[in-house]
């Protein structure tokens, strides 16, 4: 089975380590979340997933490619950032157009493709600054779907929508996943419980708790999975 393994992965900025020494392993076709407080290493780690940035020391394998094969990675790897990167004056269709000429790709059909999923066809002639947050998010990550990446990184997917909208994204999501690979952050746990079939668990630079849901409840004794969240993270700080 592919997957992303990562081996003694260590990054500093200064004095402040981000990441120490972290071991990990991202298994294909799920939904991983990787969840943690602020400063807790997770951007760190998806910024060199992605390879935007350079660990200081440690190897990285994505799907049996060596992390310094840059080009090969960014064939196969892409992000839907927390900030959305629509662009507001141009139309639906537009803004999945520009985005596919920017990449160096012509395929209508991918985009009528990806309009489908995203339930986005009937507004493919409205500027995208008049669609509601939600709509707006699903314009976002359906953009992050034009390479046809193998590994798709959601940051903070569902941040400010509404709970039906936010549940509607949760369907495309998992629908998104049955071909590709997806790591989800998420400050809402009730997602991460949701959607996810593993969690690894970041603490200052840590990898505090990794496993299923319910691995992590049982291990940390705990009936509820954000009362396992919070004692894993504070036991973590206090170390």
């Amino acid at each position: 089975m592919n997957k992303i393994v990562v081996k003694n992965v260590s990054k500093a900025y200064k004095d402040v380590k981000a990441l120490d020494n972290i071991n990990l392993e991202i298994l294909e076709n799920k939904i991983t979340g990787l969840l943690g407080t602020n400063g807790a290493g997770k951007s760190t780690l998806i910024k060199i997933l992605t390879g935007e940035i350079k660990p200081d020391n440690g190897t990285i394998s994505i799907f049996g490619i060596d992390i310094k094969n840059i080009d090969e990675i960014r064939k196969i790897v892409n992000v839907s950032p927390q900030e959305s990167a629509i662009i507001s004056n141009l139309t639906v269709y537009e803004n999945l157009e520009f985005f596919e000429h920017l990449y160096g790709i012509n395929d209508a059909m991918l985009i009528d493709d990806i309009m489908m999923l995203f339930n986005l066809k009937e507004f493919k002639n409205k500027r995208s600054k008049t669609l509601s947050g939600g709509y707006k998010k699903r314009l976002s990550i359906a953009i992050s779907l034009i390479t046809r990446p193998r590994i798709l990184f959601l940051d903070e997917p569902t941040l400010g929508l509404d709970i039906i909208a936010r549940r509607d994204l949760w369907r495309i999501i998992t629908k998104i996943s049955m071909s590709t690979t997806i790591v989800l952050t998420s400050y809402y746990l009730e997602e991460i419980e949701s959607l996810c079939e593993d969690v690894i668990i970041l603490s200052k630079g840590h990898v505090a708790s990794k496993g299923t849901v319910n691995d992590i409840k049982e291990l940390s004794g705990c009936d509820s999975f954000e009362d396992a969240f919070v004692k894993i993270v504070g036991e973590s700080d206090e170390i």
